[in-house]
């Protein structure tokens, strides 16, 4: 072959190798394109949420097991609905009183939608700012019976409490107060509690007003005299010991003024 037409032979092969091989370069730069420009909506959506372990404690209607074994009442709603605008899915897990402050202080359990300013837990939670809901807690007595001047005439009573629950430090004063000798006794739900005050197994009921509404209904009964003791805000309360404790404070913070900014309706039945 002439050294002329050898070299427009040795031309045109690079030129078909060339035609060959640009579909595979567009190709791979089209996938390299495609995985550098991808949204980051897009991505964040691949990655799995993160998980908030949620204790509560039977207090119903604002926060219940039904049952399906599913956590419900619109405390519980509302907790689902923040976390969610905050970036987060929830598993919910029922505890009695005493575990669930113990899982609070050993970092199993995220958060509680719960009571402001316990004294046991301060060392071990943070609060969140805003304040979800207030519930009373009442002394309950008979109709027809004088309310009591406390703390004289709590001497030598009988007093009707809920197992399971704790109370504040003034409250806690007079149940252990060896001057007044009060008689405790209790019982495991608000239904058997009324039912005991209606009976006279019992001169007082220390109870919260919720859940003492919602069981009176339920018995037909008529609405009890009371004393306010205490009123209690509830926040949300986080796990010092929960991972990245501080901002998942921050975060249902801004999740809750959020949808309030919004104009949604995110406030709960209060006493």
């Amino acid at each position: 072959m002439a050294h002329g037409q050898a070299g427009i032979a040795c031309a045109s092969l690079l030129e078909q190798r060339k035609a060959a091989n640009d579909p595979l370069k567009a190709l791979l730069y089209l996938a390299l394109a495609t995985l550098l420009g991808a949204p980051a909506e897009a991505m964040a959506e691949a990655a799995p949420q993160r998980i908030l372990n949620v204790g509560y404690y039977e207090f119903a209607p604002a926060i219940y097991t039904d049952a399906q074994g599913t956590a419900r009442g619109d405390l519980a709603e509302l907790t689902r609905r923040v976390a969610r605008q905050a970036g987060y899915d929830v598993h919910f897990r029922g505890l009695p009183g005493a575990r669930l402050y113990a899982a609070l202080e050993n970092g199993s359990i995220d958060l509680w939608p719960g009571a402001q300013g316990k004294p046991e837990l301060a060392a071990h939670t943070l609060e969140g700012r805003h304040t979800l809901s207030q519930i009373n807690l009442n002394l309950y007595h008979r109709t027809g019976t004088p309310a009591p001047r406390i703390p004289q005439d709590l001497a030598g009573k009988s007093l009707i409490l809920i197992g399971g629950y704790s109370y504040w430090p003034n409250v806690n004063a007079l149940l252990d107060d060896p001057e007044l000798g009060l008689r405790l006794l209790r019982t495991s739900n608000h239904l058997s509690a009324l039912e005991m005050l209606r009976r006279e197994r019992g001169d007082y009921l220390l109870d919260y007003q919720i859940p003492v509404e919602q069981a009176r209904q339920r018995l037909q009964m008529e609405e009890l005299p009371y004393l306010r003791l205490t009123q209690i805000p509830i926040h949300f309360i986080v796990s010092r010991h929960a991972r990245d404790a501080e901002a998942v404070v921050a975060a249902l913070d801004e999740a809750y003024e959020a949808l309030r900014a919004a104009g949604e309706d995110i406030s709960l039945p209060s006493d």
